[in-house]
């Protein structure tokens, strides 16, 4: 398997990974608790989970959640 493939299935089931949504559930709270900027508040999932800036489902979910914290 090459390094792509690798990280196409890494990268696969992050939607479903328990510590993503786990995260993910505390973000308006973190954000709305410390201010953070988008890049502290990927930073704070990713640590929590693991990185998904290449997934783009995990990313636009990320993203929607950030932006009704931050309005």
């Amino acid at each position: 398997m090459n390094k792509t493939q690798n990280m196409s299935m890494r990268f696969k089931g992050i939607m479903n990974d328990e510590k993503f949504i786990s995260a993910m559930q505390g973000l308006q709270s973190f954000v709305l608790e410390t201010g953070a900027d988008i890049d502290m508040a990927y930073d704070w999932v990713a640590d929590q989970s693991e990185p998904f800036v290449a997934d783009l489902l995990a990313w636009d979910f990320f993203y929607d959640v950030y932006s009704e914290a931050i309005n």
